[in-house]
């Protein structure tokens, strides 16, 4: 088969079994959209008509759910989520086959998918981020088709573009009323935002609500409306709240992470960001949140007022939006349950879907607005390419989520990282798997040093002047092999077991199986 090579020189068939034809990516900004936006069926229901089902198993009879469907979910409960198992089950009691499971973050919780996997109830899997059992078994081959790795805003693309139809979507609602209207801010299980929901509720054939809090009608406020939900299902628990707080959302208390962070805050006051108006966005890491402890040092210092904060949100930015340091809040994830208290109490916390939060083909997402933008990284290479998918086993441990989408929009982006992970250095001449291209990668921030995209020459002579501790990036590798050595290179087998596209739908890279 004929080989294509992308524009960050990666090969890649021009066809893959499972997947369909590759479009090679182009360039970050390279490929305009060619289709129209994809429309549901229409529908209608009539005065007197019940939505509230009975069970699960009724609305799959209704529906009727068969062989080959795709369903959809949302990860706002993240390690705490009982719906995906919970409609699997149903899908496995009913001999349902064939399934395509779109769900956009795997966790640790979800591992029965692997049970349906080896009994032929799911064959698919299409996410945009993934960890614990699922991502071991996928990296192993043990799935029948490549799994689809996708960022948050071509999630949101893909669907509201036609590439991911949805037959059904399967919404955990924390609460509902009879008639559909959905928020995530009330009830035992109250997750925040559900924005990786609105796209699949607005595009998807037929939308089922689960709940655990039916509320009277009308619902107030409402997230997703009743006009986008055919099916309300009530439940004894849609899943534990504990499981949404993300691995770490505390500041760091590591010396070698802290330095990091205030030399990573360092990186945005030269850059001349620090004023009026500043936007910004950081992920629930500790040595990200310790990057924003600096930041907000700075802008109290400097008595500087925020537009606006953005993406998954954690309490420290809500603490910055209640000190009045950011004026709003745009929020498309929880990332712990003081997120969620924000979210019902403030005005000034906007809930906003995946494709308004990423999307790039569409009039304007809120990551095009940003200043600057603090990302990890589980390796970069030379070019500045940035993997986040595999480890250094080449194992699928993540996902690009928003990692891409934010890069691409913002005025600034900076990776941060140790020089070594586990004792293995993090740069090296090319990534194992790439996830966000280094066109869209400004600066690197080290423990040993701060290294400039070449691309962005302005930068690289305002953080001089700063006096800010400036290597090139084949200085600091050469650093980190001279204390750990040259890492042996990882052998792959030539079946693919996943795609990693770009948020344009164009492929990126290939993930190959393991062991």
């Amino acid at each position: 088969m004929n080989q294509l090579k992308n524009a960050i020189g990666r090969e890649l068939p021009e066809y893959i079994e499972g997947y369909g034809k590759v479009r090679p990516f182009a360039g970050a900004f390279a490929t305009m959209p060619d289709m129209e936006r994809r429309a549901p069926k229409v529908k209608r229901i009539l005065p007197g008509e019940q939505k509230l089902a009975d069970n699960l198993e009724t609305v799959f009879k209704r529906i009727p759910v068969t062989d080959g469907m795709t369903l959809s979910f949302h990860h706002h409960l993240r390690n705490g989520d009982g719906v995906v198992n919970m409609v699997l089950a149903v899908a496995a009691k009913l001999g349902i086959k064939d399934l395509t499971i779109a769900l956009s973050s795997v966790f640790p919780v979800h591992a029965p998918i692997l049970e349906h996997v080896k009994t032929g109830v799911v064959t698919g899997l299409d996410t945009n981020y993934m960890s614990g059992p699922v991502a071991q078994a996928v990296s192993r081959g043990e799935f029948p088709r490549p799994v689809v790795l996708r960022t948050h805003g071509g999630r949101g693309r893909a669907i509201e573009c036609g590439q991911l139809k949805i037959d059904v979507a399967f919404i955990a609602a924390p609460a509902a009323d009879d008639y559909g209207n959905l928020n995530g801010i009330e009830g035992p299980a109250a997750c925040g935002s559900l924005g990786y929901a609105m796209p699949d509720a607005q595009f998807a054939d037929h939308v089922v609500a689960i709940t655990d809090n039916l509320m009277p009608y009308p619902l107030s406020p409402i997230s997703i409306p009743q006009t986008r939900v055919d099916y309300v299902v009530k439940v004894d628990s849609i899943g534990d709240p504990k499981g949404i707080v993300s691995g770490t959302t505390k500041i760091t208390r590591d010396p070698v992470g802290l330095k990091i962070a205030e030399t990573t805050a360092k990186v945005i006051k030269a850059a001349g960001l620090i004023k009026d108006g500043f936007s910004f966005q950081t992920g629930a890491g500790g040595a990200s949140l310790a990057a924003a402890y600096y930041v907000r040092q700075m802008m109290e210092e400097a008595n500087v007022t925020g537009s606006f904060a953005l993406g998954g949100i954690t309490g420290y930015m809500v603490e910055m939006l209640e000190c009045g340091l950011f004026k709003k809040l745009i929020d498309v994830q929880g990332f712990d349950l003081e997120a969620v208290r924000s979210l019902a109490a403030n005005p000034n916390h906007l809930e906003v879907g995946a494709d308004f939060y990423a999307s790039p083909f569409n009039q304007g997402a809120a990551v095009n607005k940003l200043d600057a933008v603090v990302l990890g990284a589980t390796e970069i290479d030379t070019n500045f390419n940035v993997n986040v998918v595999t480890g250094s086993d080449g194992v699928v441990m993540g996902g690009s989520g928003g990692h891409s989408d934010a890069a691409a929009g913002a005025k600034v982006t900076i990776i941060v990282a140790n020089l070594l992970r586990g004792r293995l250095p993090i740069i090296m001449d090319r990534v194992l798997t790439a996830t966000t291209p280094g066109e869209t990668v400004d600066v690197l921030v080290t423990e040993r040093g701060v290294a400039v995209n070449p691309r962005r020459t302005d930068l690289y002579e305002q953080f001089k002047a700063a006096g800010l501790p400036l290597k090139t990036v084949e200085e600091l590798k050469e650093l980190a092999e001279k204390i750990a050595g040259v890492p042996e290179s990882i052998s792959t087998q030539d079946k693919i077991v996943a795609v990693v596209e770009y948020r344009d739908g164009t492929v990126i890279d290939v993930v190959k199986q393991v062991g």
